[in-house]
């Protein structure tokens, strides 16, 4: 598939936005972070995303984070912005800020929290799309907004020019088929334990929180299924199995990822902003427990793992105001 046919890339990481002990956003750590997964192999980057603890960001913040990603990649990845907004005059506005600050996609969330008619939620997709030139990935995660996209509704929504492209994190992979059957639809897989069952039933990509730590063995996976290799796809899904467990079982992911990568010395602090907190004990237990299963991974060198309970410990309350849904 050509770049023209898809405008998002296949490997893309759902970034963590990297703080500062205090909880600010650590800029020259967003800079390192995207240059390091990028580097890797990522050829997206999803800023502001739920891995990017978007509902605690401030909108500031979130066209500061299109900009330095645009800044960073120089061509070399795709920076879409994600998370949008359950008010849509409010995600309309982002959209087109995101635009302007030269964001070269939108993911737009089902609206949390209003569970909205599917009507609702066709007209919020709808009126989004309609407000830039920006392609669209619809984001369907019912585990955190409390309503699952429909099947007529994609359909429906498919239709429209600017909406190319489903993020899954429902794991309904019948459904995923029939949509590919019946429409020109993207899919990525938002789920990081199916990535490989999302590729192998034709699925374009992945948008990954495990891939902040190991973007390489998913671009090994991606170019794998391109070409048709599956032994060497299942290989880099098997490496990858106890990763995703330790990333995506105990704690929010987001929370896991920064732990490991500040253990990894890849980011400076493991700080999280509240109501999200660090592992406790028995949680950190459960991740390096699974860490102590990682073998060989492409890129990673957890010989040099050095977590920090400590410094994970609790949440922070950012100092800048500012506006966030």
């Amino acid at each position: 598939m050509s770049m023209s046919e898809n405008p998002f890339g296949q490997v893309l990481v759902a970034l963590v936005t990297p703080f500062t002990a205090d909880g600010e956003v650590d800029w020259a750590g967003v800079a390192k972070h995207i240059d390091d997964v990028i580097t890797a192999g990522a050829d997206g980057i999803v800023v502001t995303g739920t891995t990017g603890e978007t509902s605690t960001l401030t909108d500031a913040e979130k066209l500061r984070l299109v900009e330095v990603g645009k800044d960073v990649a120089a061509g070399r990845a795709k920076i879409i912005t994600g998370g949008g907004s359950n008010e849509t005059a409010h995600a309309m506005q982002l959209a087109r800020q995101s635009e302007k600050a030269g964001a070269d996609g939108n993911m737009i969330v089902t609206p949390y929290y209003n569970k909205p008619t599917q009507a609702g939620i066709l007209t919020h997709f709808r009126m989004i799309a309609d407000a830039t030139d920006l392609p669209v990935i619809l984001y369907d995660i019912p585990g955190r907004t409390g309503v699952a996209i429909a099947y007529e509704t994609l359909l429906r929504a498919a239709k429209h020019p600017n909406i190319l492209a489903v993020k899954d994190a429902k794991g309904d992979l019948a459904q995923v088929s029939r949509v590919l059957n019946q429409t020109d639809l993207m899919y990525f897989s938002g789920d990081d334990p199916n990535v490989l069952p999302h590729l192998s039933i034709g699925a374009t990509g992945l948008i990954g929180v495990t891939a902040n730590i190991a973007a390489t063995p998913y671009r090994q996976m991606v170019d794998a299924v391109n070409a048709g290799d599956l032994k060497t796809a299942t290989a880099a899904h098997k490496q990858l199995e106890p990763l995703v467990r330790a990333v995506m079982t105990h704690v929010p992911g987001t929370v896991a990822a920064k732990y490991i990568l500040h253990g990894l010395g890849r980011i400076k602090s493991p700080r999280v902003r509240l109501p999200l907190v660090g592992p406790e004990e028995w949680e950190a237990a459960e991740i390096e427990d699974e860490i102590d299963l990682v073998k060989n991974i492409p890129g990673v060198d957890f010989s040099n793992f050095r977590p920090d309970r400590n410094a994970a410990a609790g949440g922070a309350l950012p100092q800048i105001a500012g506006t966030t849904r």
